[in-house]
């Protein structure tokens, strides 16, 4: 046990949790008593009963998003039990209060089951604003979260797969800033097609950066390969234009872009050597795919990781916060491709021109400004 587990392990022992509910008027009086439960708590039932859109003025769901997993993906940890996911689900919820200033309570399901996990998490949407899904194996995770958008009247997020696409965008935004290189013709090359991969392979595409080569074990996915899962095999018909087939150093070779969400060590000073002056985002945790010393002195212009200790940290602690206030305020029932570009250009923008160098291609994870730019992009891009 490394010294930052050790002490996270102690912190946690001494807290007995990261979170707490807090009534929001303190119950003194038998008129305090009176008003916020019985017998006057009534009329406010009675309201919601005769109009449901009034449970968005007289209770707290219109601040309040439900952070929920089935513990099948946590962290590089793997299917570990909803009761073991936990712990994260309370940080998460901690990080919307502290950078949004939006109340979240974690549930974990304990089932691996799609139609009873979709099934729970449909029956309890009416008590939340909002559902971050959380930790989420794929590809149960797509269907997962397909389906919930279509059954729920208010927007459903799996912040693995599309906060980490969103702020992917954002960084690289303004890795072009820096190089210089065209938007639009980029090569890219990933390596990782599991829900993040994915999910920034159809963002990056979305918004017209080039061809993305989305790279899993057994390198370049191509349109017909066998034994595609279905999400793969909805990717790769928008990824790989020109229908390349070979491994991920083939990928890399000419790449403008290598962006990782796979695992450590995959990438080697070599393979960076034979891109393009490339920007290199190697995400995956703790470990990156390459050490950004390494990728440097193979010739990478721009580096970034997901880690706090380097500079350029691509976290979606920018992009959650932010995209649920902003949806909350503006009642939106789901997140949109519109509201999530908004969200990336807000991120990338909120980097000036003065500030904005190789090793500062995005806001710091602790700046708590971040959200609220954000939240007014997504407000402003609700459809109707």
């Amino acid at each position: 046990m490394d010294q930052t587990s050790a002490r996270s392990l102690a912190l946690h022992e001494r807290m007995h949790g990261k979170i707490e509910v807090v009534s929001r008027k303190p119950i003194e009086t038998n008129d305090d008593l009176a008003l916020l439960y019985t017998p006057g708590v009534a009329e406010p039932c009675r309201q919601i009963q005769a109009d449901y859109q009034r449970s968005w003025d007289l209770t707290r769901r219109s601040n309040l998003v439900a952070v929920i997993t089935d513990g099948t993906a946590v962290l590089g940890l793997g299917d570990i039990g909803a009761a073991a996911g936990m712990p994260v689900m309370e940080g998460k919820c901690a990080l919307f209060k502290e950078f949004g200033d939006v109340d979240a309570f974690p549930i974990c399901v304990d089932t691996h089951d799609t139609d009873e996990f979709v099934r729970t998490v449909q029956l309890i949407s009416k008590s939340f604003g909002g559902i971050n899904l959380e930790d989420i194996a794929a590809p149960r995770c797509f269907e997962i979260e397909r389906r919930l958008q279509d059954l729920c009247d208010v927007p459903v997020f799996h912040d693995d797969q599309n906060g980490t696409a969103i702020v992917v965008a954002a960084a690289l935004e303004n890795a072009l800033r820096v190089t210089g290189k065209p938007k639009g013709s980029l090569r890219i090359a990933m390596s990782g097609a599991g829900a993040a991969g994915i999910a920034i392979a159809t963002l990056l595409t979305h918004m017209g950066f080039g061809n993305v080569l989305l790279c899993d074990r057994k390198g370049i996915i191509c349109e017909g390969d066998e034994g595609l899962s279905a999400g793969k095999a909805e990717a790769s018909r928008f990824t790989n234009a020109d229908h390349e087939r070979g491994t991920l150093a083939d990928a890399m070779r000419g790449a403008d872009v290598f962006i990782g969400v796979s695992g450590p060590g995959l990438v080697t000073r070599e393979m960076v050597a034979s891109m393009n002056d490339g920007i290199v985002f190697a995400l995956a945790n703790p470990t990156p795919e390459i050490m950004p010393d390494e990728a440097a002195a193979a010739g990478a212009t721009v580096i970034g990781t997901g880690r706090s200790d380097f500079p350029n940290q691509i976290n979606n602690v920018l992009v959650f916060p932010g995209i649920f206030k902003g949806a909350l305020a503006a009642r939106a029932p789901k997140i949109t491709r519109a509201m999530e570009v908004a969200a990336a250009r807000a991120i990338a923008a909120h980097v000036s021109d003065a500030d904005l160098a190789p090793d500062h291609i995005i806001p710091s994870a602790l700046d708590k400004s971040v959200a609220d730019v954000v939240a007014r992009a997504v407000a402003e891009n609700v459809e109707g």
